[in-house]
């Protein structure tokens, strides 16, 4: 095997041109850790911030972006068990998926789900992993209660519709076309509010109000999330593509015994993530064995085109996934 590999790495803090291609040392896998193949790896916002100079990666990760693929397990670290050479897999990365190779701790591959191509299973572990740990471990979302996301034609929303659709919940979903309401609809959302039209808090306070939100644009969406909870409701903050800062009145916190939390998922323990790992493989990977829940393609750019790709999700037009295509 030889001792570099071809990778795409941020030269300097700035827009998407400074992905560049360059040759970088075969990572070697620790121990826990598998080295993949790279067949497809997934474009994400956080690969965006990180680009801008907004995002760093946690000291022991690659500096290289990328924090998904699919790929071919062609390395085992010492006391991995449960993967073999040779295996397909898809998987969560600390970082370092633009890139031929990449190493990852074994508990954070997945299998790829029957059916599914690599291009596909690409694009699970991120957006899957988020929505999981977020809608469902920290927001609680149960059956029977109402579930509202925001930039529901995303990654992350059209993951989240699916979800919460098919776990009982009854789905609300904010985005900015008639086109993206109607692939929110599509997915199982029972409506999609175009919040350049109508106002998500009017529509939400008709419904009884949301049990738990889903929400990556803060700014002045703090507030008016809190107006469209109902009693005891949840909001989970997972981004803040319009700032992190707003005035509000917490009194209604009070009143209706309202929950906010949040997190990031890049910083958190390998445990941490081996253990939502856990819960995606019992729950949701029997979902996408049987084909009842797909993430929903964009785009696929060839590897050495990763700056096109960027242009692309940060242009807003896209509706589902980007991915690169690394290896055939």
């Amino acid at each position: 095997m030889s001792q570099t590999m071809q990778a795409v790495e941020i030269t300097e803090p700035g827009g998407p041109d400074v992905l560049k291609l360059t040759e970088r040392p075969m990572p070697e896998a620790a121990p826990g850790q598998v080295v993949l193949k790279v067949a497809y790896a997934g474009v994400n916002r956080p690969d965006a911030l990180q680009r801008a100079g907004n995002y760093a990666p946690p000291p022991t990760a690659s500096d290289l972006p990328g924090l998904e693929a699919s790929g071919e397990v062609v390395a085992l670290g010492q006391g991995v068990s449960g993967l073999s050479l040779g295996d397909k897999v898809c998987a969560l990365l600390p970082g370092g998926g633009y890139a031929e190779y990449v190493a990852t701790p074994a508990a954070h591959c997945l299998p790829i789900p029957q059916g599914m191509g690599m291009k596909e299973a690409a694009c699970l572990p991120e957006t899957f992993f988020t929505v999981w740990s977020n809608v469902f471990m920290r927001g609680g979302l149960k059956a029977g209660e109402r579930f509202l996301v925001h930039g529901g034609s995303s990654g992350i929303g059209t993951t989240a519709i699916q979800l919460a659709h098919a776990f009982g919940a009854r789905v609300f979903a904010t985005a900015g076309s008639a086109e993206k309401c109607k692939t929110c609809t599509d997915l199982g959302a029972v409506r999609g509010i175009n919040y350049r039209e109508e106002d998500f808090v009017e529509v939400m306070k008709s419904e009884g109000g949301a049990n738990v939100i889903l929400d990556m644009v803060g700014g002045d969406y703090i507030a008016r999330n809190l107006q469209s909870l109902d009693m005891e409701g949840r909001l989970v903050q997972i981004a803040f593509l319009s700032g992190p800062t707003a005035e509000i009145n917490f009194a209604p916190l009070m009143m209706r015994r309202l929950t906010i939390t949040g997190s990031t998922l890049r910083p958190q323990s390998d445990q941490a993530k081996a253990a939502i790992a856990t819960e995606l493989r019992e729950a949701v990977w029997p979902l996408l064995d049987a084909g009842k829940i797909a993430p929903v393609m964009d785009s696929e750019y060839d590897f050495a085109d990763a700056s096109e790709a960027h242009a692309r999700m940060e242009a807003g037009g896209h509706i589902g996934k980007i991915v690169l295509k690394v290896a055939g």
